[in-house]
């Protein structure tokens, strides 16, 4: 706890958290709310068109998303570092960041598992998708809404008693 406590006294997450200036705390806050929509939102999309919307859509080329996906992450990441170490001693004392970055973990891995077992079948687009297809894109698409839900929860359900 007292390293957590040093942590949020660093000179810079001091100037996040309490400077007042819009490029501290709003802009991070930001850039973590533009990376995660980038990342869930595409994932959305791929995830309904694997459902059966956009019929017309080929599959197969879906694929390039996924370096902009991950750019995205990148952004989402850094800023979630930053945001979670201004406030260390809160976020890290609460359940629901747990859960957040369960459901962050398991949504990428779902993200993964759908390039490599769908979107790079050569014959993705030639023949009907297969049911895994389906309940992968459902999947990743609660893990995304719980990752996204528990995010907005901790701004309203604190640390547990006793670990802050």
């Amino acid at each position: 706890m007292e390293f957590l406590q040093q942590l949020e006294q660093n000179g810079f997450l001091v100037w996040v958290r309490e400077g007042g200036s819009l490029w501290g705390y709003p802009t991070i806050l930001f850039l973590h709310t533009l990376g995660l929509a980038t990342v869930a939102g595409m994932n959305a999309g791929i995830n309904l068109r694997l459902l059966g919307f956009a019929p017309r859509v080929p599959i197969a080329p879906l694929t390039r998303f996924y370096p902009v996906i991950w750019a995205a992450f990148g952004v989402t990441a850094a800023s979630g570092v930053t945001l979670l170490a201004a406030d260390a001693t809160t976020k890290l004392a609460s359940p629901v960041f747990y859960v957040k970055m369960a459901f962050i973990v398991l949504a990428l891995v779902v993200l993964q598992m759908v390039r490599k077992r769908v979107l790079q079948d050569p014959l993705v687009d030639t023949r009907p998708l297969p049911g895994a297809a389906k309940t992968l894109a459902l999947v990743s698409l609660f893990f995304w809404i719980a990752a996204t839900t528990a995010g907005r929860l901790m701004a309203y359900i604190g640390p547990v008693s006793g670990l802050e």
